[in-house]
This record gives C-alpha cells, sequence and structure tokens, in this order.
C-alpha cells in the first residue's frame, strides 16, 4: 500500500457546452496533474452542467423545454464520443485516474440521456461507465434509469476505485454491492452538498472503510445562459444560495473513519487536494468489514444482474441457413 494525491475539482463547468467543457477538464485535469494528484474527481454530471432547468420546465407539451432539451441533446457526448479524447490525453499526460460525471447520451441520435460517471485510467483508457440506476424524483424527466453493467470497482494504478451517484448512496444493496469489491477509493458524485449529503459521504466512508471524494458543483448565475436562471432555481428548489451563486459546492474528503480530511468547501471554485494513506482502508477493517468478518453470507444473499440491458435485440439468420416458403 502507499499514499497518494487525490483531487477534486470545484470549478465551474460551461452550461450546456460540450466542447467548452472539455477544454475545461483537460485543463483542470494538467493543473491537478502538475501539482501531483494522481486521483482527480469531478462532481456530477459536471460535463455540460446538473440541468436542473429541467425540473422548472416540467409543464407538458411545452415548447420552450422542448427547445432548450435538443440544445441539451446537442451537447450530450456518448461514452465514446471523439470529442472527450482531449480529456483522455489529459489523463494520460497527467499520469492521472480521472472520475467524470458528465450527461451521456445512449447513442449518437438517441433522445435518452444518462447521468453517468466515467472512469478514465492513467494511460488514458475508458475502465468503467456506471449509469445511475434510478433517477431522482424529478430527475425521472431528464434521465433514464441505468443497468448494473457499470456497477464496478475498477483496479487502478492508485487503488481499486468506484463510484456512486447522489442518492444511490441511500440504496443499501449498491451500497453493499460496492463493498463486496473493497474499494479503496470512492467518488460520491453530488451535484450540492447539503449537510444530508454530507453525512451520507462520511457514513459511506466509516461503513465501507474506504477514503471517500465527496464532490460537488459550484455554479453562479454567470455560468448560466440569462434565460435560463428562473427556471434553474425553481428546479432547485427552495434552498436559498448566496445571492449570484446556484449551486454551492462543498466538495472534501472523508476517511475511512467517516471523520472529514478536508472539510467541505463553500461559496468558491477551486480544486481541493488531500493525501490519502491506503493503508487505512485495511487496517480500519480490524472491527469492521461490512463484506467479509461482519457479514452473514449464510441468512443473507444478494445477487447483481450486470447484463446490459438493450431496448432491442436483434436476431438474424446465419448466413447459411435456408428457408423453405
Amino acid at each position: 500500500m502507499r499514499k497518494i494525491k487525490a483531487a477534486i475539482v470545484q470549478q465551474p463547468t460551461a452550461v450546456l457546452n460540450l466542447k467548452e467543457g472539455v477544454a475545461r477538464a483537460t485543463s483542470y485535469i494538467r493543473q491537478a496533474g502538475s501539482e501531483g494528484a494522481t486521483l482527480i474527481a469531478f462532481p456530477e454530471t459536471w460535463l455540460t452542467g446538473y440541468p436542473a432547468w429541467v425540473f422548472g420546465m416540467a409543464g407538458w407539451d411545452d415548447a420552450e423545454a422542448r427547445r432548450w432539451y435538443g440544445k441539451f441533446l446537442e451537447e450530450c457526448p456518448t461514452a465514446i464520443d471523439p470529442e472527450l479524447q482531449p480529456i483522455r490525453d489529459a489523463a494520460r499526460e497527467a499520469g492521472a485516474v480521472v472520475s467524470l460525471g458528465l450527461n451521456e447520451r445512449s447513442q449518437e441520435s438517441s433522445g435518452t440521456v444518462f447521468n453517468s460517471i466515467m472512469l478514465i485510467d492513467a494511460n488514458g483508457e475508458t475502465l468503467n461507465v456506471h449509469r445511475k440506476l434510478t433517477p431522482t424524483h424529478t430527475e425521472k424527466n431528464v434521465w433514464a434509469p441505468g443497468d448494473a453493467s457499470g456497477l464496478r470497482v475498477v483496479e487502478t494504478h492508485v487503488g481499486r476505485v468506484g463510484g456512486l451517484v447522489c442518492w444511490e448512496h441511500w440504496q443499501p444493496l449498491s451500497r453493499q454491492a460496492l463493498h463486496s469489491q473493497y474499494e479503496q477509493l470512492h467518488v460520491a458524485s453530488w451535484p450540492d452538498m447539503p449537510d444530508s449529503h454530507g453525512i451520507a459521504s462520511r457514513h459511506y466512508a466509516f461503513e465501507g472503510r474506504c477514503f471517500v471524494a465527496a464532490s460537488a458543483q459550484y455554479l453562479t448565475v454567470d455560468d448560466m445562459p440569462a434565460e435560463l436562471v428562473d427556471a434553474y432555481r425553481t428546479g432547485l428548489g427552495p434552498a436559498r444560495a448566496p445571492d449570484g451563486i446556484l449551486l454551492r459546492g462543498g466538495s472534501g474528503f472523508v476517511h475511512p473513519d467517516g471523520s472529514w480530511i478536508e472539510e467541505p468547501v463553500l461559496d468558491e471554485g477551486k480544486i481541493i487536494y488531500a493525501e490519502l494513506d491506503l493503508a487505512e482502508t485495511d487496517r480500519f477493517k480490524h472491527d469492521l468489514d461490512v463484506a467479509g468478518h461482519y457479514s452473514r453470507p449464510d441468512i443473507f444473499k444478494l445477487t447483481v444482474d450486470r447484463t446490459p440491458r438493450e431496448m432491442v435485440r436483434w436476431v438474424d439468420s446465419s448466413d447459411n441457413e435456408r428457408f423453405d416458403y
């Protein structure tokens, strides 16, 4: 085991602008890499932005909402979109594992979008794409439910890395699925960090005996198209941020004992760093290992179906098959 330096990018994204968002991500990865970070985490749907404006345009047959959703689709990349290559290249140049929250279009011409975490290795290879299993409440207006094909912890050169999106941290079986794969480094991906999200991040670290990078977005009205500000505020609900701020951030790092290593940073854009000693993830399993000596597999069973879900399954005849009509 060894110590690593990790980073959370709590900097505004370019809302509904994929090209500019990729350029910013590339710059932040290079900056964090130059500071020695070998794990770099971005918040939930950082690339193209958390679309709270959709929740504020939830009326039926709304032409304005339809226009903005079309713009949203145009700016959502697929997981294999060549426009993401600069981010992969930046990860390779920095020698860092990158966890990127993004709005992922299922296919180039599809109208379906997932709330996803893409994990990129230090060689620029995409290791995993996890799609949020169940969009929360009004999020169902914009994201489709994902499958479990990406519910994985991946071995990387910095350690075993996994991640969940937002309220997935309150799905006990999703947590247990990742705990059973013995994460050392977990990215808890959030749009913001009210007390409840901080509690969930700390609980996850304590329960899984792993480090948690609790990553949340910082976003101001100046980062948002002016026509969407009112709808965005409506979509965020009654919680009030300081004037001029839409999402307050609140990112920080949690120790396997559930305590903050780096306290949540609010109301400013910055890259947050922490030194993590991976040996601690073993030491703290001395008294609690929920996937090992503190489990009861003789009385509890958990089965996870990782089969990728497809809307249509095509069955074609082989070339040498003959039919009589």
